[in-house]
């Protein structure tokens, strides 16, 4: 909503979306997950256009507040990757060895994905 200046009036305006400028946003409900854990469904403003979602402050909160509660908030993390004889090795942060539970020695499937390596561990 807005104020025309023209009328003095109070105005309902759908947006134009911030990220591909051509698509309207449209309230409804969205389904958040955060590294393939479920958090809940939200209220959001989804583009018409390009799909991105957009939650208020008060939503954001919320998501953030529960993906905390799981221990999943700030597992997103940057490392280096280093030589090790022939080979190249990720080092796997704290954080999200803990996380998983992984353990020095275990197997894993590693696999390539579009511009991805995915690495499958053995959770218990």
């Amino acid at each position: 909503m807005f104020l025309c200046y023209e009328t003095g009036k109070t105005k309902m305006v759908k947006m134009k979306c911030p990220i591909c400028q051509k698509g309207k946003l449209k309230k409804t409900k969205i389904r958040e997950e955060m590294f393939g854990i479920y958090l809940g469904t939200f209220p959001a403003e989804v583009c018409s256009e390009c799909g991105e979602s957009f939650t208020d402050t008060e939503t954001t909160r919320k998501i953030e507040k529960i993906a905390k509660e799981k221990g999943i908030w700030g597992l997103g993390m940057k490392t280096k990757i280093t030589k090790t004889g022939n080979s190249l090795a990720v080092r796997i942060p704290k954080k999200i060895a803990t996380f998983l539970k992984l353990k020095a020695g275990e197997e894993t499937f590693l696999h390539p994905e579009v511009n991805k390596l995915v690495m499958e561990a053995k959770v218990s």
